[in-house]
Protein backbone atom coordinates (compact mmCIF):
# COMPACT_ATOMS: atom_id res chain seq x y z
CA UNK A 1 0.00 0.00 0.00
CA UNK A 2 1.29 3.52 -0.81
CA UNK A 3 2.00 6.14 1.84
CA UNK A 4 -1.01 8.10 0.58
CA UNK A 5 -3.23 5.06 1.05
CA UNK A 6 -2.00 4.59 4.62
CA UNK A 7 -2.65 8.23 5.46
CA UNK A 8 -6.17 8.05 4.07
CA UNK A 9 -6.95 4.87 5.93
CA UNK A 10 -5.87 6.41 9.26
CA UNK A 11 -7.34 9.88 8.64
CA UNK A 12 -9.86 10.19 11.52
CA UNK A 13 -11.91 12.78 9.60
CA UNK A 14 -11.94 10.94 6.27
CA UNK A 15 -15.73 10.46 6.15
CA UNK A 16 -16.46 14.01 7.29
CA UNK A 17 -14.65 15.34 4.20
CA UNK A 18 -17.48 13.92 2.07
CA UNK A 19 -20.30 16.41 1.49
CA UNK A 20 -22.66 13.52 0.81
CA UNK A 21 -21.92 12.00 4.21
CA UNK A 22 -22.14 15.37 5.99
CA UNK A 23 -25.66 15.89 4.64
CA UNK A 24 -26.66 12.41 5.77
CA UNK A 25 -25.10 12.85 9.22
CA UNK A 26 -26.72 16.26 9.78
CA UNK A 27 -30.19 14.90 9.06
CA UNK A 28 -29.55 11.79 11.11
CA UNK A 29 -28.49 14.01 14.01
CA UNK A 30 -31.76 16.00 14.10
CA UNK A 31 -33.97 12.93 13.71
CA UNK A 32 -32.11 10.81 16.22
CA UNK A 33 -32.04 13.62 18.78
CA UNK A 34 -35.78 14.07 18.43
CA UNK A 35 -36.47 10.36 18.80
CA UNK A 36 -34.26 10.16 21.89
CA UNK A 37 -36.21 13.05 23.37
CA UNK A 38 -39.41 11.18 22.58
CA UNK A 39 -38.17 7.96 24.23
CA UNK A 40 -37.26 9.84 27.40
CA UNK A 41 -40.57 11.69 27.57
CA UNK A 42 -42.77 8.66 26.92
CA UNK A 43 -41.08 6.73 29.72
CA UNK A 44 -41.52 9.63 32.11
CA UNK A 45 -45.17 10.21 31.13
CA UNK A 46 -46.22 6.56 31.32
CA UNK A 47 -44.51 6.05 34.69
CA UNK A 48 -46.00 9.25 36.10
CA UNK A 49 -49.50 8.23 35.00
CA UNK A 50 -49.36 4.54 35.95
CA UNK A 51 -46.49 3.93 38.44
CA UNK A 52 -46.43 0.39 37.04
CA UNK A 53 -43.14 -1.25 35.94
CA UNK A 54 -45.02 -3.44 33.49
CA UNK A 55 -46.50 -0.34 31.85
CA UNK A 56 -42.92 0.69 31.05
CA UNK A 57 -42.39 -2.78 29.60
CA UNK A 58 -45.40 -2.34 27.36
CA UNK A 59 -43.65 0.63 25.75
CA UNK A 60 -40.97 -1.71 24.46
CA UNK A 61 -43.44 -4.39 23.40
CA UNK A 62 -45.58 -1.89 21.49
CA UNK A 63 -42.56 -0.65 19.54
CA UNK A 64 -41.13 -4.12 18.92
CA UNK A 65 -44.14 -5.93 17.46
CA UNK A 66 -44.37 -3.83 14.25
CA UNK A 67 -40.64 -4.34 13.62
CA UNK A 68 -40.98 -8.10 14.04
CA UNK A 69 -43.89 -8.19 11.59
CA UNK A 70 -42.63 -5.71 8.99
CA UNK A 71 -38.84 -5.97 9.08
CA UNK A 72 -38.41 -8.61 6.37
CA UNK A 73 -40.74 -7.00 3.79
CA UNK A 74 -39.27 -3.58 4.61
CA UNK A 75 -35.77 -4.93 4.09
CA UNK A 76 -36.75 -6.45 0.75
CA UNK A 77 -38.26 -3.11 -0.28
CA UNK A 78 -34.89 -1.47 0.44
CA UNK A 79 -33.25 -3.90 -1.99
CA UNK A 80 -35.87 -3.43 -4.71
CA UNK A 81 -36.62 0.29 -4.59
CA UNK A 82 -34.84 3.61 -4.07
CA UNK A 83 -33.45 3.60 -0.53
CA UNK A 84 -33.32 7.38 -0.35
CA UNK A 85 -37.07 7.70 -0.87
CA UNK A 86 -37.81 4.91 1.61
CA UNK A 87 -35.69 6.76 4.18
CA UNK A 88 -37.64 9.96 3.50
CA UNK A 89 -40.96 8.10 3.88
CA UNK A 90 -39.88 6.62 7.21
CA UNK A 91 -38.96 10.03 8.59
CA UNK A 92 -42.32 11.44 7.55
CA UNK A 93 -43.92 8.53 9.41
CA UNK A 94 -41.89 9.33 12.53
CA UNK A 95 -42.85 13.00 12.31
CA UNK A 96 -46.58 12.27 12.00
CA UNK A 97 -46.49 9.77 14.87
CA UNK A 98 -44.66 12.23 17.13
CA UNK A 99 -47.16 14.96 16.25
CA UNK A 100 -49.95 12.56 17.20
CA UNK A 101 -48.26 11.87 20.53
CA UNK A 102 -48.03 15.61 21.16
CA UNK A 103 -51.75 16.01 20.58
CA UNK A 104 -52.64 12.97 22.70
CA UNK A 105 -50.43 14.13 25.56
CA UNK A 106 -51.76 17.69 25.44
CA UNK A 107 -55.36 16.38 25.57
CA UNK A 108 -54.49 13.81 28.29
CA UNK A 109 -55.77 10.95 26.19
CA UNK A 110 -55.84 7.43 27.74
CA UNK A 111 -52.51 5.64 27.97
CA UNK A 112 -53.60 3.08 25.37
CA UNK A 113 -53.69 5.91 22.81
CA UNK A 114 -50.01 6.58 23.52
CA UNK A 115 -49.27 2.90 22.96
CA UNK A 116 -51.16 2.93 19.66
CA UNK A 117 -49.15 5.90 18.42
CA UNK A 118 -45.93 4.24 19.56
CA UNK A 119 -46.86 1.26 17.41
CA UNK A 120 -46.89 3.64 14.43
CA UNK A 121 -43.34 4.71 15.28
CA UNK A 122 -42.46 1.01 15.22
CA UNK A 123 -43.82 0.80 11.67
CA UNK A 124 -41.67 3.76 10.66
CA UNK A 125 -38.65 2.19 12.32
CA UNK A 126 -39.09 -1.03 10.33
CA UNK A 127 -38.60 1.06 7.18
CA UNK A 128 -35.92 3.38 8.53
CA UNK A 129 -33.42 0.83 9.80
CA UNK A 130 -32.81 -1.19 6.60
CA UNK A 131 -33.00 1.87 4.33
CA UNK A 132 -30.57 3.95 6.41
CA UNK A 133 -28.06 1.13 6.93
CA UNK A 134 -28.05 -0.03 3.30
CA UNK A 135 -27.94 3.53 1.93
CA UNK A 136 -24.78 4.51 3.80
CA UNK A 137 -22.37 2.31 1.74
CA UNK A 138 -23.68 4.08 -1.37
CA UNK A 139 -22.84 7.54 -0.02
CA UNK A 140 -19.11 7.07 0.59
CA UNK A 141 -16.29 5.23 -1.16
CA UNK A 142 -15.20 1.83 0.15
CA UNK A 143 -11.96 3.06 1.84
CA UNK A 144 -14.04 5.57 3.83
CA UNK A 145 -16.74 3.16 4.95
CA UNK A 146 -15.24 1.95 8.24
CA UNK A 147 -14.57 5.55 9.25
CA UNK A 148 -18.12 6.55 8.24
CA UNK A 149 -19.57 3.77 10.41
CA UNK A 150 -17.51 4.99 13.36
CA UNK A 151 -18.61 8.60 12.90
CA UNK A 152 -22.19 7.51 12.32
CA UNK A 153 -22.09 5.77 15.67
CA UNK A 154 -20.67 8.95 17.17
CA UNK A 155 -23.48 11.05 15.67
CA UNK A 156 -26.02 8.69 17.20
CA UNK A 157 -24.28 8.77 20.58
CA UNK A 158 -24.20 12.57 20.56
CA UNK A 159 -27.91 12.72 19.76
CA UNK A 160 -28.61 10.16 22.47
CA UNK A 161 -26.85 12.45 24.96
CA UNK A 162 -28.47 15.69 23.83
CA UNK A 163 -31.95 14.19 23.42
CA UNK A 164 -32.53 12.90 26.97
CA UNK A 165 -30.90 15.97 28.53
CA UNK A 166 -33.07 18.31 26.47
CA UNK A 167 -36.19 16.26 27.21
CA UNK A 168 -35.46 16.17 30.94
CA UNK A 169 -34.87 19.93 31.04
CA UNK A 170 -38.01 20.66 29.01
CA UNK A 171 -40.18 18.40 31.18
CA UNK A 172 -38.71 19.89 34.36
CA UNK A 173 -39.46 23.40 33.06
CA UNK A 174 -42.99 22.77 31.76
CA UNK A 175 -44.20 19.74 33.71
CA UNK A 176 -45.53 18.37 30.42
CA UNK A 177 -44.34 15.85 27.81
CA UNK A 178 -46.12 17.22 24.73
CA UNK A 179 -43.55 19.97 23.94
CA UNK A 180 -40.91 17.21 23.75
CA UNK A 181 -42.98 15.30 21.19
CA UNK A 182 -43.31 18.48 19.10
CA UNK A 183 -39.51 18.78 19.01
CA UNK A 184 -39.25 15.14 17.93
CA UNK A 185 -41.67 15.73 15.06
CA UNK A 186 -39.64 18.70 13.84
CA UNK A 187 -36.35 16.78 14.02
CA UNK A 188 -37.70 13.91 11.92
CA UNK A 189 -39.24 16.30 9.39
CA UNK A 190 -35.82 17.94 8.92
CA UNK A 191 -34.23 14.57 8.12
CA UNK A 192 -36.96 13.85 5.61
CA UNK A 193 -35.99 17.05 3.84
CA UNK A 194 -32.22 16.64 4.05
CA UNK A 195 -32.42 13.06 2.75
CA UNK A 196 -33.80 14.48 -0.47
CA UNK A 197 -30.47 16.15 -1.33
CA UNK A 198 -28.39 12.96 -0.99
CA UNK A 199 -26.71 11.66 -4.14
CA UNK A 200 -26.01 7.95 -3.62
CA UNK A 201 -24.25 5.80 -6.20
CA UNK A 202 -26.40 3.50 -8.27
CA UNK A 203 -27.12 0.32 -6.31
CA UNK A 204 -27.21 -3.26 -7.49
CA UNK A 205 -30.91 -4.01 -7.19
CA UNK A 206 -32.37 -7.14 -5.73
CA UNK A 207 -34.71 -9.18 -7.89
CA UNK A 208 -37.90 -11.11 -7.40
CA UNK A 209 -41.34 -10.53 -5.99
CA UNK A 210 -42.41 -10.20 -2.39
CA UNK A 211 -42.36 -13.91 -1.64
CA UNK A 212 -41.36 -15.56 1.62
CA UNK A 213 -38.30 -17.00 -0.11
CA UNK A 214 -37.08 -13.64 -1.43
CA UNK A 215 -37.78 -11.84 1.84
CA UNK A 216 -35.97 -14.60 3.72
CA UNK A 217 -32.82 -14.36 1.58
CA UNK A 218 -31.24 -12.02 4.09
CA UNK A 219 -31.84 -14.48 6.92
CA UNK A 220 -30.31 -17.23 4.78
CA UNK A 221 -27.19 -15.14 4.28
CA UNK A 222 -26.91 -14.52 8.04
CA UNK A 223 -27.25 -18.24 8.78
CA UNK A 224 -24.47 -19.05 6.31
CA UNK A 225 -22.10 -16.37 7.60
CA UNK A 226 -21.35 -17.79 11.04
CA UNK A 227 -19.43 -14.75 12.26
CA UNK A 228 -22.40 -12.48 11.46
CA UNK A 229 -24.80 -14.94 13.11
CA UNK A 230 -22.66 -15.14 16.25
CA UNK A 231 -22.27 -11.35 16.44
CA UNK A 232 -25.99 -10.69 16.03
CA UNK A 233 -26.90 -13.39 18.55
CA UNK A 234 -24.44 -11.95 21.06
CA UNK A 235 -25.88 -8.47 20.76
CA UNK A 236 -29.44 -9.84 20.83
CA UNK A 237 -28.89 -11.63 24.14
CA UNK A 238 -26.99 -8.70 25.66
CA UNK A 239 -29.75 -6.17 24.97
CA UNK A 240 -32.53 -8.66 25.70
CA UNK A 241 -31.13 -9.48 29.14
CA UNK A 242 -29.31 -6.25 29.99
CA UNK A 243 -32.26 -3.88 29.50
CA UNK A 244 -31.59 -1.67 32.52
CA UNK A 245 -32.45 1.52 30.63
CA UNK A 246 -36.13 0.55 30.47
CA UNK A 247 -36.33 0.87 34.26
CA UNK A 248 -34.51 4.21 34.52
CA UNK A 249 -37.74 6.12 35.32
CA UNK A 250 -38.12 3.90 38.41
CA UNK A 251 -34.47 4.33 39.41
CA UNK A 252 -34.71 8.11 38.95
CA UNK A 253 -37.91 8.34 40.99
CA UNK A 254 -37.73 5.70 43.73
CA UNK A 255 -34.09 4.58 44.02
CA UNK A 256 -31.87 7.59 43.31
CA UNK A 257 -34.52 10.32 43.85
CA UNK A 258 -33.25 12.64 41.09
CA UNK A 259 -36.49 13.56 39.28
CA UNK A 260 -37.09 14.28 35.59
CA UNK A 261 -33.83 16.18 35.11
CA UNK A 262 -31.92 13.33 36.71
CA UNK A 263 -33.71 10.87 34.44
CA UNK A 264 -32.36 12.82 31.48
CA UNK A 265 -28.81 12.44 32.81
CA UNK A 266 -29.29 8.74 33.51
CA UNK A 267 -30.55 8.11 29.99
CA UNK A 268 -27.80 10.23 28.47
CA UNK A 269 -24.84 8.78 30.35
CA UNK A 270 -24.48 5.48 28.42
CA UNK A 271 -24.27 7.54 25.26
CA UNK A 272 -21.67 9.87 26.76
CA UNK A 273 -19.52 6.80 27.23
CA UNK A 274 -20.33 5.56 23.74
CA UNK A 275 -19.48 8.94 22.21
CA UNK A 276 -16.11 9.00 23.95
CA UNK A 277 -15.44 5.47 22.69
CA UNK A 278 -16.48 6.51 19.16
CA UNK A 279 -13.90 9.29 19.21
CA UNK A 280 -11.26 6.87 20.46
CA UNK A 281 -12.10 4.34 17.74
CA UNK A 282 -12.17 7.01 15.04
CA UNK A 283 -8.59 7.97 15.92
CA UNK A 284 -7.19 4.44 15.82
CA UNK A 285 -6.87 1.85 13.05
CA UNK A 286 -9.59 -0.80 12.69
CA UNK A 287 -9.44 -3.72 15.14
CA UNK A 288 -6.80 -6.31 14.35
CA UNK A 289 -8.56 -8.86 16.64
CA UNK A 290 -12.21 -7.85 16.40
CA UNK A 291 -13.63 -11.08 17.86
CA UNK A 292 -11.92 -10.95 21.27
CA UNK A 293 -12.61 -7.21 21.48
CA UNK A 294 -16.31 -7.92 20.89
CA UNK A 295 -16.53 -10.70 23.49
CA UNK A 296 -14.73 -8.78 26.22
CA UNK A 297 -16.75 -5.63 25.59
CA UNK A 298 -20.08 -7.44 25.96
CA UNK A 299 -18.90 -9.22 29.12
CA UNK A 300 -17.87 -5.84 30.54
CA UNK A 301 -21.30 -4.48 29.61
CA UNK A 302 -22.90 -7.19 31.73
CA UNK A 303 -20.60 -6.50 34.69
CA UNK A 304 -21.39 -2.77 34.63
CA UNK A 305 -25.11 -3.57 34.49
CA UNK A 306 -24.79 -5.62 37.69
CA UNK A 307 -23.02 -2.81 39.57
CA UNK A 308 -25.59 -0.26 38.35
CA UNK A 309 -28.43 -2.44 39.59
CA UNK A 310 -26.88 -2.66 43.07
CA UNK A 311 -25.89 1.02 43.31
CA UNK A 312 -27.74 3.52 45.46
CA UNK A 313 -25.30 6.36 44.78
CA UNK A 314 -25.95 8.66 41.82
CA UNK A 315 -22.24 9.14 41.08
CA UNK A 316 -21.54 5.41 40.95
CA UNK A 317 -24.69 4.81 38.90
CA UNK A 318 -23.69 7.43 36.34
CA UNK A 319 -20.16 6.00 36.16
CA UNK A 320 -21.47 2.49 35.47
CA UNK A 321 -23.82 3.77 32.77
CA UNK A 322 -20.89 5.64 31.20
CA UNK A 323 -18.74 2.49 31.15
CA UNK A 324 -21.44 0.17 29.82
CA UNK A 325 -22.16 2.65 27.04
CA UNK A 326 -18.48 2.83 26.08
CA UNK A 327 -18.18 -0.96 26.01
CA UNK A 328 -21.41 -1.36 24.07
CA UNK A 329 -20.12 0.95 21.35
CA UNK A 330 -17.25 -1.44 20.63
CA UNK A 331 -19.75 -4.17 19.77
CA UNK A 332 -21.87 -1.73 17.75
CA UNK A 333 -18.96 -0.74 15.50
CA UNK A 334 -17.77 -4.34 15.05
CA UNK A 335 -21.27 -5.56 14.22
CA UNK A 336 -22.14 -2.77 11.77
CA UNK A 337 -18.89 -3.07 9.84
CA UNK A 338 -19.00 -6.87 9.77
CA UNK A 339 -22.59 -7.01 8.52
CA UNK A 340 -21.99 -4.52 5.72
CA UNK A 341 -18.59 -5.70 4.45
CA UNK A 342 -19.64 -9.37 4.35
CA UNK A 343 -22.97 -8.76 2.62
CA UNK A 344 -23.44 -8.20 -1.15
CA UNK A 345 -25.17 -4.93 -2.01
CA UNK A 346 -28.20 -6.72 -3.49
CA UNK A 347 -28.88 -8.22 -0.04
CA UNK A 348 -27.92 -5.33 2.22
CA UNK A 349 -31.49 -4.17 2.80
CA UNK A 350 -32.70 -7.63 3.77
CA UNK A 351 -29.68 -8.40 5.94
CA UNK A 352 -30.08 -5.00 7.63
CA UNK A 353 -33.71 -5.94 8.27
CA UNK A 354 -32.58 -9.14 9.97
CA UNK A 355 -30.18 -6.99 11.98
CA UNK A 356 -33.17 -4.84 12.99
CA UNK A 357 -35.07 -7.90 14.17
CA UNK A 358 -32.08 -9.15 16.14
CA UNK A 359 -31.03 -5.83 17.64
CA UNK A 360 -33.64 -3.07 17.53
CA UNK A 361 -36.65 -5.22 18.39
CA UNK A 362 -34.66 -7.08 21.04
CA UNK A 363 -33.99 -3.73 22.72
CA UNK A 364 -37.73 -3.24 23.00
CA UNK A 365 -38.45 -6.85 23.96
CA UNK A 366 -35.69 -6.50 26.54
CA UNK A 367 -37.57 -3.52 27.94
CA UNK A 368 -40.69 -5.66 28.25
CA UNK A 369 -38.70 -8.47 29.90
CA UNK A 370 -37.19 -5.99 32.36
CA UNK A 371 -40.57 -4.50 33.21
CA UNK A 372 -42.13 -7.94 33.69
CA UNK A 373 -39.34 -9.19 36.00
CA UNK A 374 -39.47 -5.91 37.93
CA UNK A 375 -43.23 -6.32 38.40
CA UNK A 376 -42.89 -9.97 39.52
CA UNK A 377 -39.82 -9.48 41.74
CA UNK A 378 -38.14 -6.06 41.93
CA UNK A 379 -36.22 -3.61 39.73
CA UNK A 380 -32.98 -4.66 41.44
CA UNK A 381 -33.50 -8.34 40.63
CA UNK A 382 -34.47 -7.45 37.07
CA UNK A 383 -31.31 -5.43 36.38
CA UNK A 384 -28.80 -7.64 38.26
CA UNK A 385 -30.11 -10.92 36.82
CA UNK A 386 -29.92 -9.40 33.34
CA UNK A 387 -26.27 -8.50 33.81
CA UNK A 388 -25.44 -11.99 35.06
CA UNK A 389 -27.30 -13.53 32.14
CA UNK A 390 -25.34 -11.37 29.69
CA UNK A 391 -21.99 -12.64 31.00
CA UNK A 392 -23.20 -16.25 30.85
CA UNK A 393 -24.32 -15.79 27.23
CA UNK A 394 -20.90 -14.40 26.22
CA UNK A 395 -19.28 -17.62 27.36
CA UNK A 396 -21.93 -19.78 25.70
CA UNK A 397 -21.69 -18.01 22.33
CA UNK A 398 -17.89 -18.13 22.37
CA UNK A 399 -18.16 -21.91 22.79
CA UNK A 400 -20.94 -22.48 20.23
CA UNK A 401 -19.30 -20.36 17.50
CA UNK A 402 -15.50 -20.53 17.89
CA UNK A 403 -15.27 -18.47 14.66
CA UNK A 404 -16.04 -15.39 16.72
CA UNK A 405 -13.04 -15.99 19.00
CA UNK A 406 -10.77 -16.19 15.95
CA UNK A 407 -12.23 -13.16 14.15
CA UNK A 408 -9.41 -10.81 13.19
CA UNK A 409 -9.47 -7.71 10.99
CA UNK A 410 -12.88 -6.86 9.52
CA UNK A 411 -12.80 -7.28 5.76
Amino acid sequence: MSDVGREQRHDPYFALRSGNYRAFAAGFLTSSTGLQMLATAIGWEVWERTEDPLALGYIGLTRAVPVLILALPAGHASDLYNRKYILMLSQIGFALSAAGLAAASYLHAPVWVLYALLALTGCARSLAGPARASLLPLLVDAPVFHNAITWNSGVFQFSAIAGPLAAGALIAATGEAWPVYVCAALGCAIFAGSAGVLRPRAAERGTGKFTLASMGAGLGHVLREKTILATLTLDLMAVLLGGATALLPIYADEVLHVGALGLGWLRAMPYVGALVMSLVLAHRPPFARAGPALLWSVAGFGACTIVFGLSRDITLSLAMLFLLGALDNVSVVVRHVLVQVRTPDSLRGRVSAVNSVFIESSNELGAFESGLVARLFSPLISVVSGGIGTIVMVGAIAMIWPEIRRLGALR
